[in-house]
């Protein structure tokens, strides 16, 4: 899936699930060595709990963040399941 970021330095991420899995995350722009990080953290992980722990963590005054985003992604795509 394709999701267009809102309010970070990268402009989209491209991710993969697979059942309640997240099999890969790969963010376009922003801070490279932040965004791969997080990215592979999360591939493996129940998608459930990705969106717990990343959900709401801020970019300084942003008021979101590249995780938060990946977080919106996948809340975006359990809704259109």
């Amino acid at each position: 899936m394709n999701y267009k970021t809102k309010g970070t330095c990268s402009r989209e991420i491209n991710f993969e699930v697979e059942g309640n899995t997240v099999k890969s995350v790969e963010f376009v722009g922003g801070c490279a060595g932040n965004t791969k990080g997080v990215s592979r953290l999360v591939e493996g992980m129940d998608i459930h709990e990705a969106i717990r722990r990343l959900e709401g963590i801020p970019c300084g005054m942003k008021g979101t963040s590249c995780p938060d985003q990946l977080a919106h992604a996948l809340k975006a795509y359990l809704n259109q399941q």
